[in-house]
């Protein structure tokens, strides 16, 4: 006799980033030429990009903008 299965309750579906695409929204970090972290501002992509960069310098990290398409570079060590 078969036992019956347990239904969980029904997960929500994931939001999934995907690295190969460039973001449509908010700010990625760009680490050698690959789409890396997400972030909501500009701000937190710099630190998040500079907090790396102070770790391995020779990285190439940049924040892509996705509204304006554009990409910064991160430079180190940060300008005073």
């Amino acid at each position: 006799m078969k036992k019956p299965k347990i239904e969980a309750e029904e997960a929500q579906p994931r939001k999934i980033i995907r690295a190969d695409k460039a973001p449509t929204s908010g700010y990625s970090l760009v680490v050698d030429g690959h789409f890396k972290s997400h972030h909501d501002t500009v701000e937190a992509a710099e630190e998040a990009g500079m907090a790396l960069k102070n770790k391995f310098q020779m990285l190439q990290v940049q924040v892509y903008d996705a509204e304006t398409k554009t990409r910064s570079m991160i430079e180190w060590p940060a300008p005073a």
